[in-house]
């Protein structure tokens, strides 16, 4: 039996799932109750976070997201991430004397992916229309949702900004001049307005069938008038992007017009019996899987959790993991990711003998895969602070049937790009993810994906569906994943007990955000691990920065316990929840 914990473990035997705001959790479970199964709820759960939480992800942005579908017998990743538009290159950022992508404004936007994304997951492994699993969405849209505190100070921060240089986000998120209090009703007329022109496409398409039906309601988006309002906008209008200059944007029409995600076969280990799912290296999802391969030839819990012996062996670990992702990971489609090597067995057992029990390494150490990799150059970068740990937010879902989704929507946020007029939500600011060194992997090229922090996660056992996990963060995400993982699977944790865990991290590599700062040596830990582990770990020659006792992350998580189904929220923050039914 576990101690104190914030929250009960939620259990269901119809389904579980979980969200970054209990309003969306409740949409969820509503589609459950209706008839839908996990990916239909799941999808519903994720365009109502698009409302719930502007701050953290929009329908601007975009959705990776991790499937197993108990139809197919097998799991499914779908690359939800948008592509460079057509005029992004790097001669062109090389002419406008631009050495790094801003993290605002139109020049990083890449095509808004999240929507296909959703309607590809639901027209391959969903049941419902778009119409039904939209309904709890456009019913936030019309009717509003109580202003919450998180939300309303992200908008105070950006009150004056907005009335001053973005006024169509100031009549989104400003109404009548003010930002409205905690428990206000807020609403997103404009928002609802799109969508239901979006419902209207898919409904004069109905009669063909229900793919019909959604392929309508995509091209709607893609090709027909959001497109164009999108297009206009970024052409006409001219914004500060960071770079202490006003831009247009580079994304078109034909950029939307020509966009689709990609369903892929997911990239997976074995760890001490488990087979942890990611989405490929398009995304950071395999450095976790670095990470439990490396992991798996040291007895964690001999260590002692949360010892000074298992932070120091979890972030070394981490350390050599992240430096094979800024020599190596990128889109696919055009780069060369070795991850054959890279995850197997052979070559995690070398890496590990770098790993040294009583020293912090300095280094950035990518192993040797036959190439000479290429490291970018962080040294004006050293000593800032990584950002971007909550811009994204995260679900979780397992039924009755065994299908699972986890899904990590992101971009779009409010903070970094105005509202498009006569649309309703931002652009996403993305592409700042992409180096412009064509020299090297991630580097930007037309039509290409920057390499995302965003990464879902799932896990199988005995060849069945067991687990679907994951967290807000940015670069933090597979770290704080791991450790509640680590938590459940090497130390028998339930999985409010494992979220409840203090945790830790660390910044050792650049930051996959704009100005990609790094912190060498750096370690970030949440005040509750004891002070005598933090001063061991810095006479190891760790930086131990300490924070606030539950500053780390939101993870989620969802599992398949017997006949049960198991499903827990992290405290921290306000508005994630776990229900079950």
């Amino acid at each position: 039996m576990a101690g104190f914990t914030t929250r009960p473990v939620i259990m269901g035997t119809h389904g579980v799932l979980a969200a970054g705001h209990y309003l969306a959790t409740f949409a969820g479970l509503r589609i459950l109750q209706q008839g839908g199964n996990a990916i239909d709820a799941g999808v519903a759960t994720g365009i109502c976070e698009h409302l719930l939480e502007p701050h953290q992800n929009g329908a601007g942005g975009e959705a990776p997201i991790l499937i197993y579908s108990a139809k197919h017998g097998k799991a499914f990743s779908i690359n939800g991430h948008g592509t460079a538009p057509r005029r992004a290159t790097i001669e062109w950022f090389r002419e406008q004397e631009i050495d790094l992508i801003p993290g605002n404004g139109f020049l990083p936007a890449t095509v808004p992916a999240a929507f296909d994304s959703w309607i590809t997951a639901l027209r391959e492994f969903g049941t419902m229309s778009l119409a039904q699993v939209i309904a709890p969405a456009m019913e936030l849209a019309e009717r509003g949702f109580p202003m919450y505190n998180h939300l309303r100070q992200i908008l105070l921060a950006k009150e004056e900004a907005f009335t001053k240089e973005w006024p169509s986000s100031a009549a989104v998120f400003v109404p009548n001049g003010r930002v409205p209090e905690v428990g206000e009703i807020f609403n997103h007329p404009l928002w609802a307005a799109t969508f239901t022109k979006v419902l209207k496409a898919e409904k004069d398409a109905a009669h063909k069938g229900r793919d019909a039906g959604l392929q309508a309601a995509r091209d709607f988006y893609y090709k027909g008038e959001i497109a164009e309002k999108i297009a206009e906008f970024v052409r006409d209008t001219e914004i500060m992007d960071g770079t202490g200059k006003a831009h247009r944007g580079l994304l078109e029409y034909d950029d939307m017009a020509g966009y689709s995600a990609r369903i892929e076969e997911p990239t997976a280990v074995n760890y001490r019996g488990v087979d942890v799912l990611k989405c490929g290296p398009w995304c950071q999802g395999p450095v976790m899987l670095q990470q439990l391969t490396l992991l798996e030839g040291f007895d964690l819990k001999a260590l002692g959790h949360n010892s000074a012996d298992y932070v120091h062996t979890l972030v070394e670990a981490a350390k050599l993991a992240f430096a094979d992702r800024e020599a190596y990971y990128g889109d696919p489609e055009f780069d060369d990711v070795p991850m054959d090597i890279l995850l197997s067995k052979e070559y995690a057992e070398k890496r590990c003998a770098l790993i040294d029990p009583a020293l912090a390494s300095p280094d950035m150490r990518p192993g040797d895969v036959g190439r000479n990799p290429l490291l970018y150059d962080v040294t004006t970068g050293r000593g800032g602070v990584p950002n971007h740990a909550n811009d994204t937010t995260h679900l979780d879902i397992i039924d009755a049937e065994g299908n699972m989704m986890s899904a990590t929507p992101s971009g779009g946020w409010l903070q970094s790009s105005p509202v498009v007029p006569g649309v309703g939500f931002a652009l996403g600011t993305r592409g700042q993810m992409f180096f412009l060194d064509p020299n090297r992997p991630n580097s930007l090229q037309p039509g290409k994906r920057p390499r995302t922090t965003l990464t879902p996660s799932l896990a199988m056992k005995d060849g069945k569906p067991y687990m679907a996990l994951g967290t807000p963060g940015g670069d933090m995400q597979d770290q704080w994943t791991l450790q509640f993982f680590l938590n459940v699977t090497d130390f028998g944790m339930d999985l409010q007990e494992a979220i409840d865990q203090p945790t830790f991290h660390t910044s050792h590599f650049p930051s996959s955000f704009s100005p990609r700062s790094m912190c060498p040596k750096r370690v970030v830990i949440e005040d509750r691990i004891p002070e005598a582990v933090r001063d061991e770990l810095s006479k190891r020659g760790h930086d131990i920065v300490v924070n606030g006792p539950w500053s780390h992350g939101r993870v989620l998580g969802i599992r398949i316990a017997g006949d049960m189904i198991e499903g827990a929220a992290s405290p921290r923050l306000e508005t994630g929840y776990a229900a079950g039914w």
